[in-house]
């Protein structure tokens, strides 16, 4: 067994504990495999493991391995901040965009997602913890802007993603995930079906599974330490 499929076991039982704890179903929960930095072959090897989702945060970086591996049928995420100057690219290689909120990226995203693809995947990034360096849109502004979002044709507007303020303390956790899963709930009471919440890393992963999240970005926990 790689060391990739080991990392994978562990974070897996991680995930079915809290999920048990929470009185969830173990497969409710998703992994997408946090990438960015990693080489092909670790990507690779995490398919071996059975991972097919992967996310990236620069869009150079990202296209080179799209195109290597293009012979696997993975799921691309695009999960950091998106330059205007890279939207375009964006819109043309992944199936998802996990970081919106700003309106001009997201027109711009809608207006260069080729026709032939279908609508692009979104998330709306929201900054739970009010971190002025942070990005995210803030709660009072979520209703508006969903409002806007849902207008623009070549988006499908998925559900809601979060980087809550780093702390070891799962009470402080929990309390940001169920601030975030409450948001989420609120959307779909006035009709916006929204079906993916994102949130949850290596470090609060079981906070995250015990708040509801169905999507966890795991990158340290798979690959292990980031390469620079």
């Amino acid at each position: 067994m790689s060391r990739i499929a080991e990392n994978l076991a562990d974070i897996s039982q991680r995930i079915h504990t809290a999920a048990i704890a929470a009185g969830r179903k173990t497969d409710s929960v998703g992994i997408l495999a946090v990438s960015k930095t990693h080489s092909v072959d670790k990507i690779r090897e995490a398919y071996a493991a059975g991972l097919n989702r992967c996310g990236e945060s620069y869009a150079q970086e990202a296209i080179r391995k799209i195109t290597a591996l293009q012979d696997l049928p993975l799921e691309w995420y695009f999960i950091g901040p998106i330059q205007s100057n890279k939207t375009r690219t964006i819109a043309e290689h992944f199936q998802w965009v996990l970081s919106i909120d700003r309106l001009k990226i997201a027109r711009r995203l809608n207006e260069q997602r080729p026709q032939q693809l279908p609508p692009l995947n979104i998330c709306v990034q929201v900054n739970v913890s009010r971190e002025p360096s942070k990005s995210g849109i803030v709660q009072q502004a979520l209703h508006e802007f969903v409002e806007q979002l849902v207008e623009l044709p070549r988006l499908k507007l998925r559900g809601l993603m979060a980087i809550p303020l780093k702390t070891t303390e799962e009470i402080t956790q929990r309390a940001m995930f169920n601030e975030l899963r409450r948001m989420f709930d609120d959307l779909n009471q006035h009709g916006y079906q929204l079906d993916t919440l994102s949130m949850g890393m290596s470090a609060d992963l079981e906070a995250a599974v015990k708040e509801g999240s169905n999507l966890l970005r795991i990158g340290t926990g798979i690959f292990g330490a980031r390469n620079q």
